[in-house]
């Protein structure tokens, strides 16, 4: 015997930020994410509009990373009523906590700006911790008394999940944000085969990174060019997983002595504290590294890496005389210690920024990415003369070929594949790619839509 499900698209469609899907059946209604929108500023107007549901209405949040785009407007949500269970992995739940009390701050500061009240305060992010609950990869537990939901590894950040949601035998796939995998951390994505639908993200639906096998070696030129032109190299830095990805490289790349002596700030208390939260997850990360791990190497810990946590001890990296490397939050550089660094070092063509993950529409870092000659930082208009490079193969997304690639595991049963949380001409190039190559009924849902599915 057959049922009707429902899923709404509240959020994550015709864009990347504020990831926001409803999905009702038995009677139950079950979000998945609730993400901060973001743009120009940290958080974009549209988070203070009215959720288009009843916040009160919903039984079940479940949560599939700590990334604010996915995270951000949660206490927001509890703030409005609700107050039902909120679910996700250990990592997950710790790296939330870190993450929306430091967004409470930024959140304060930009609400004073405007001359209005924050969208929400620390005392929500407390309510908000009151009601969650973990569960451990591979462990199916009950959200009615016939629908489970399994988490499954995204590979994306440390505790990333895919939301596997099964009725009467039959599973409906939450990716979230799925990793490029593989990772110099983290497991490798896991399948998605035997499931009938699918809701996916689309972030590189259009294009390719380079080769992960010479991310490491451009790594290196890039690093190895900078200090050669006496300047500063700046990587504006995701808190969470990027950072971390890269005191793994530069760990080895210092240890084999592949790139010149040189200070190397990690400017970042969010990102300091959250590489604290990785160095106790080690299960959680892929085999090599944990064997590298278990051989006695600290993977986050090298000669000439100083951890600034203070304002005052920020402000001495720019006394520290020749060339250093800079990496502090936030990641597309629209708040955040990186700002201020932008801001002293823009102006001098000797200096270099790396940009090493996704650039939302509106943002400096994406201004910066498409050869602007002039960012609006702190309200001030910076000439940009400093060399721009970009990395993408230090992204925290799959590209085109292996988005692809993901959904063709799943081709023998999949029935209907949504392609949410991406610009829309990267959603509306993977839906036709999956639709041209592998046969299959993929849509780019509109914002506010509802789809009923058979279970």
């Amino acid at each position: 015997m057959t049922q009707q499900a429902k899923v709404g698209f509240f959020g994550g469609v015709d864009a990347v930020t504020g990831s926001n899907f409803l999905f009702e059946a038995e009677g139950k209604r079950i979000l998945i994410d609730c993400g901060l929108y973001q743009g120009d500023k940290f958080a974009d107007d549209r988070n203070r509009e009215d959720f288009a549901f009843d916040p009160k209405s919903i039984d079940v949040l479940l949560v599939t990373h700590a990334h604010i785009d996915h995270i951000g407007r949660i206490p927001k949500l509890v703030r409005a009523g609700f107050s039902g269970v909120i679910y996700s992995t250990p990592p997950t739940h710790e790296l939330t906590e870190l993450m929306l009390l430091d967004t409470t701050r930024i959140l304060a500061h930009e609400a004073v700006q405007d001359g209005r009240e924050p969208i929400y305060t620390e005392r929500d992010v407390r309510d908000t911790m009151k009601l969650w609950k973990t569960h451990e990869y591979y462990a199916p537990f009950a959200l009615t008394p016939t629908l489970t939901c399994e988490f499954k590894d995204a590979g994306h950040i440390l505790g990333s999940a895919m939301m596997f949601l099964t009725l009467n035998g039959t599973t409906m796939v939450f990716t979230g944000d799925l990793g490029n995998s593989p990772t110099p951390l983290l497991r490798d994505t896991d399948s998605i085969k035997g499931a009938t639908y699918l809701l996916m993200e689309s972030v590189y639906g259009d294009r390719n990174h380079e080769n992960r096998d010479q991310r490491k070696e451009l790594l290196r030129e890039i690093i190895t060019e900078s200090i050669a032109r006496g300047g500063v190299l700046m990587i504006p830095a995701f808190s969470i997983e990027r950072t971390q990805e890269l005191l793994f490289e530069l760990n080895d790349l210092v240890g084999h002595h592949d790139i010149p002596d040189v200070k190397i700030f990690l400017d970042s208390p969010l990102a300091i504290k959250a590489t604290e939260i990785y160095r106790k997850s080690d299960k959680y990360f892929n085999q090599k590294t944990q064997h590298i791990i278990k051989g006695g190497d600290d993977v986050f810990k090298f000669p000439r890496l100083f951890f600034t946590e203070t304002k005052e001890e920020s402000m001495k990296i720019w006394e520290t005389k020749g060339p250093k490397i800079i990496m502090a939050g936030s990641g597309m550089a629209n708040g955040g210690r990186i700002v201020h660094h932008l801001k002293h070092y823009l102006h001098d063509p000797k200096n270099v920024v790396l940009l090493v993950g996704y650039q939302a529409a509106g943002t400096p870092g994406r201004r910066l990415s498409e050869g602007a000659k002039v960012v609006r930082l702190f309200g001030d208009d910076v000439a940009v003369k400093a060399k721009v490079r970009e990395l993408h193969g230090y992204s925290g997304h799959k590209d085109m070929d292996n988005l692809l690639e993901f959904v063709e595991a799943g081709k023998d049963t999949l029935k209907k594949i949504f392609v949410t949380i991406g610009e829309p001409k990267s959603s509306m190039f993977l839906a036709q790619r999956i639709r041209d190559y592998l046969g299959l009924d993929a849509i780019v849902p509109n914002p506010k839509d509802e789809h009923t599915l058979e279970f």
